[in-house]
């Protein structure tokens, strides 16, 4: 969170990848800073250590809504 929040004040476009289990931490984290609003998205956790094939599924189920919040489209 902090540092999506820190690139977003550099005026740069930014997305949060956050998993479950820390969630309510990036909700504090992003009231803390200022940024409430801060744009992230949701990933299963864990992620980390899950494999290769895992990492695949993840980022095939979460780009387009990185993607909209970064005000892209999806190709």
């Amino acid at each position: 969170m902090r540092d999506g929040i820190n690139i977003a004040r550099l005026g740069l476009p930014s997305v949060a990848l956050v998993t479950e289990d820390f969630w309510p931490q990036g909700d504090f984290v992003a009231r803390s800073l200022g940024m409430p609003d801060a744009p992230r998205v949701r990933l299963p956790h864990p992620v980390a250590g899950t494999g290769e094939a895992n990492l695949k599924r993840v980022a095939a189920a979460v780009v387009d809504d990185i993607l909209a919040r970064l005000g892209r489209k999806a190709a």
